[in-house]
């Protein structure tokens, strides 16, 4: 049973977010908040599964996000809108409610196969010129999108908004914030699990030393294409939720210094800790939210806190510990495949 309290604990607070929006008590400012918090959540947790758990150099995380952004918008606008560009709708707006999982899933996939075709030159590369690769990755699919006028080029896509109000004149419930609260939990239960089974010890040992991992029959060549593809395909995710949340979405979202305000996160959070990437995500949205009316001087500030941490414990928050490394008594509430056999 304690084992699924956590889970419980998490569905009671989705339920008062959602019973608060539909009171009129979280204003639209608050409740964009909290779902930029998921979105952050899943961003930072799956780069970190690169940049922490593998102990590669990924720097191309916006470009993955880009992808799933624009798939499973232009699915959307295709599938449930009468739009100039794609025609008549092709289902109604009652059926967007069952396949709007859906369509996010499937551009997730599609920045999973672009994860793809960065892991496999990534197998004889490591450090700078993985950054290196990934941020020509991130460039191309910026360029490529800015000169798709199908899609609006340089000038952005919308009509996702169109999307939402369709599901909310169906049922008329938060339809956005409800599928990123679920999809933020899924994410991290996803990387929890992942991390701790043998596929994650692997990452880990790739991580410590390939050479001796090899050595010991660990599948390097494997556990590097399931790694980004996993950590890509959730940034597509991420960049679907941020699609319907703003309701448009341009090739300048997607730039370098989206990139690099979710490394700011991991190396905050601390490398190779999934609870890290969780509090950093949190705690970096709302430190980005206050200092909002600094304007440009946020900029200023938020890089020298960077510093600062790194000057004084450059291993981040949580470094590569867990919360239930700290507190073991919460090892009853997220147990470990390791803990739940008995000798």
């Amino acid at each position: 049973m304690n084992r699924y309290l956590s889970v419980i604990a998490y569905l009671i607070l989705s339920l008062a977010i959602v019973a608060a929006v539909k009171a009129d008590l979280l204003d639209l400012y608050l409740q964009l908040v909290i779902m930029y918090i998921g979105i952050n959540i899943i961003l930072c947790s799956s780069l970190n599964l690169i940049n922490g758990y593998m102990g590669e150099f990924s720097c191309g995380h916006a470009g993955f996000m880009a992808v799933g952004a624009y798939v499973s918008s232009i699915l959307n606008v295709w599938l449930f809108t009468n739009d100039p560009t794609f025609g008549a709708m092709i289902f109604s707006s009652t059926a967007s409610i069952f396949l709007f999982p859906i369509t996010l899933i499937i551009g997730g996939i599609a920045a999973a196969l672009v994860g793809l075709f960065v892991a496999v030159p990534s197998f004889r590369t490591r450090g700078d010129y993985l950054a290196i690769i990934t941020l020509a990755v991130n460039y191309i699919i910026k360029s490529a999108v800015e000169n798709m006028q199908v899609i609006g080029g340089a000038r952005g896509f919308m009509g996702m908004k169109k999307v939402v109000n369709g599901m909310e004149e169906v049922v008329n419930i938060p339809w956005v914030m409800i599928w990123t609260l679920i999809f933020t939990a899924l994410c991290v239960w996803m990387l929890y699990r992942f991390v701790n089974s043998t596929y994650g010890k692997g990452i880990m040992a790739i991580r410590d030393d390939e050479i001796a991992a090899e050595i010991m029959s660990v599948n390097t060549q494997r556990m590097k294409l399931t790694a980004f593809m996993l950590s890509s395909g959730l940034a597509g995710v991420a960049g679907g939720l941020f699609a319907h949340i703003l309701g448009y979405i341009n090739p300048g979202s997607f730039t370098i210094m989206k990139s690099t305000e979710v490394m700011v996160m991991v190396y905050l959070g601390g490398m190779g800790s999934l609870t890290g990437s969780v509090l950093s995500a949190v705690s970096f949205t709302i430190l980005m939210e206050l200092l909002r009316p600094l304007q440009v001087w946020k900029w200023v500030l938020i890089p020298l806190v960077l510093i600062i941490l790194m000057m004084f414990r450059p291993e981040g928050i949580m470094g590569h510990r867990e919360l239930t490394d700290i507190f073991p008594k919460l090892r009853r509430f997220f147990p470990k495949k390791s803990d739940l056999i008995r000798p």
